[in-house]
């Protein structure tokens, strides 16, 4: 456990952008209705990850999609086909063509929209602190995937935004992992000192890789977009887009961010047109000189396997994707859903497929067993924050997890260690103009 003064740290980092808004506002001013109408949501890029996420409201809350916005027409267009007959299913008005906004611009105009309550942001990461500005800015909630940056300046400004919040409304990050069921239990046992002193902590993130269709007319920008899993700007890196989730769960349950990393990885097999890495190998060192150990590796057709282990005084604890998820010692216990031994799975729920069909023998979607509950749970809580009054502020923890996962790959980048200290003072960027990302392409 940290001690407190690193604690005190970690808060004055957090500062008023972490803090959970506990306001308390008569119900029928959350929306100008009454609290328990439907949420009126917008969605603010298409793609295969933001439609699982907005049909997951839809059907486990009493949000309703009734606008959408994507840089590209065919986007929008597969966005309406899918969601007019979600609404169809569910009873309610499909999306009103007038409600469909395309373009480099179309972020704007979903943000001021007076039709919608929230804004739900599954664009390519790059765009996402522009994206979150614009939205409180409108007054809007906004429920934004993670990562919340790619750089050390994107998350600045992420935690500057959330200090705008102020308890007007609820602002939530995508990290859907921490309401699974499994683990919420997994770190109050381990926070209420289940393993003793924790000397250690190793996981790995292997997943297959990423795969998209070809797009033989596109222009070089609309290919780096569309197939932005592979760019290590537009994504961060698959440290930073995909193996955030474990270092998300890690420092929720030792309740810290890392202090410093060292680390190394490279690009050894991959064959795609891009140019993020296929594994990194980072140490992060936290708080009492806790180490965490951690492999991040998204390649090939073969195997998708994720883990989490915690070494401590008293015991071990366990967490998979798919498998165990428990402890092992002096106060042992085991999630009753846990499904055995673990076993690699080939592929397991592959969603990075940007494909119109996942790629052959492989299921779409979100992982079962111990994620099963995890998307809905973090969606119903978001939206009882809104219909309660009692908002959430996640940009702080959001930048807080993201820069982490940054610290990490810039020490595996430079071959070299850094600390939590330089790496916020280093101002690191990636410049959207100097990278060639200009959108007017697309107006």
């Amino acid at each position: 456990m940290t001690g407190p003064e690193e604690k005190m740290g970690r808060r004055q980092f957090l500062g008023a952008a972490g803090a959970a808004g506990v306001m308390m506002i008569k119900p029928q001013l959350v929306r100008g209705t009454a609290a328990n109408s439907a949420i009126r949501l917008g969605l603010l890029g298409c793609g295969r990850r933001g439609t699982h996420v907005a049909t997951s409201f839809v059907n486990n809350t009493s949000a309703r999609v009734v606008a959408l916005a994507d840089l590209f027409q065919d986007q929008l267009d597969k966005g309406k086909k899918h969601f007019d007959a979600v609404a169809a299913k569910h009873g309610y008005a499909g999306i009103d063509p007038k409600l469909m906004f395309r373009g480099p611009r179309a972020y704007q105009a979903l943000a001021s929209c007076p039709d919608i309550d929230m804004v739900q942001i599954s664009t390519p990461d790059i765009f996402h602190p522009g994206h979150l500005d614009a939205v409180v800015d409108a007054g809007k909630h906004v429920y934004c995937e993670k990562p919340v940056a790619v750089d050390v300046t994107g998350c600045q400004r992420v935690v500057r935004i959330g200090e705008k919040v102020q308890n007007r409304f609820s602002l939530d990050i995508g990290f859907q992992c921490r309401h699974a069921p499994p683990y919420a239990e997994l770190a109050r046992r381990i926070q209420a000192g289940a393993l003793g002193k924790i000397a250690c902590v190793a996981a790995y993130y292997q997943s297959t890789g990423a795969f998209y269709p070809p797009f033989p007319n596109a222009s070089p920008l609309e290919r780096r977009i569309r197939t932005f899993f592979w760019d290590r700007v537009i994504s961060g890196d698959i440290l930073v887009d995909q193996s955030i989730h474990l270092v998300d769960l890690c420092n929720w349950m030792l309740e810290a961010h890392p202090l410093k990393a060292m680390g190394t990885g490279g690009r050894r097999v991959r064959e795609d047109a891009g140019d993020c890495w296929d594994h990194f190998d980072v140490t992060f060192t936290y708080p009492n000189d806790v180490h965490l150990n951690l492999n991040s590796f998204q390649a090939g057709k073969a195997l998708s396997d994720v883990s989490v282990r915690l070494f401590g005084a008293q015991g071990v604890a366990e967490l998979h994707y798919l498998g165990v998820v428990g402890i092992y010692g002096e106060e042992p216990w085991e999630w009753e859903g846990s499904v055995g031994a673990v076993a690699p799975r080939p592929g397991h729920a592959n969603i990075y497929s940007a494909a119109d069909e996942p790629p052959k023998g492989k299921p779409g979607g979100i992982s079962p067993d111990a994620l099963e509950q995890a998307d809905p749970e973090k969606e119903k809580a978001f939206i009882e924050s809104i219909t309660s009054g009692k908002f959430h502020n996640q940009a702080g923890m959001g930048a807080e997890t993201t820069l982490s996962t940054i610290l990490g790959r810039q020490a595996a980048y430079s071959r070299r260690e850094i600390t939590w200290d330089e790496l916020l003072a280093s101002n690191q960027t990636y410049d959207a103009e100097l990278e060639g990302i200009d959108l007017s392409e697309f107006e």
